[in-house]
């Protein structure tokens, strides 16, 4: 009985973890981000190189942001295998800006692709909150994707402000 009620907490942590990762709650976007490239670099061979400037963003573009670049890394490992990748969030002409390049397979974005969903869902999530989503890419050259996601102003400070 008590085997499965801790492999029942357990799963419970792993779904909550899922909804939103305790660091991007706790840390904030650019610490969750370095821990994110952090565990790729030690499961994949490439070399993960992060420019992680601290941004203001509500918790729902944070969310997406770090969903942004966990697919991007997800895609990388499955489909781009490659040795070098640049992570990047930076503030940029009143806009925050996320990146992810890689030096991989590269595809070409103009071709459907067999399993492009991950790249439909970043579009949607970042066009949901008014940001824009770009993918440039061509075989053999590797692939950026870059998104620019709006500030969070002081219409979203808290209630105790």
């Amino acid at each position: 009985l008590v085997q499965t009620l801790n492999s029942g907490i357990a799963l419970g942590r792993r779904i909550i973890e899922d909804l939103r990762p305790s660091a991007l709650s706790n840390l904030g976007l650019a610490p969750a981000l370095e821990i994110l490239a952090r565990e790729f670099a030690e499961q994949s061979a490439a070399q993960v190189h992060c420019d992680l400037t601290p941004v203001q963003l509500d918790s729902d573009a944070e969310l997406t942001a770090y969903r942004l670049v966990q697919e991007a890394i997800t895609n990388i490992a499955k489909y781009a295998h490659a040795q070098q990748v640049w992570i990047r969030l930076a503030a940029l002409d009143g806009m925050i800006e996320v990146s992810v390049r890689d030096d991989g397979a590269g595809f070409d974005p103009e071709l459907p692709q067999a399993s492009a969903y991950g790249l439909v869902g970043m579009r949607y999530r970042v066009a949901a909150l008014g940001g824009s989503l770009a993918i440039e890419s061509r075989p053999g050259q590797g692939a950026m994707i870059r998104a620019r996601l709006p500030k969070s102003g002081s219409e979203t400070s808290s209630i105790a402000d």
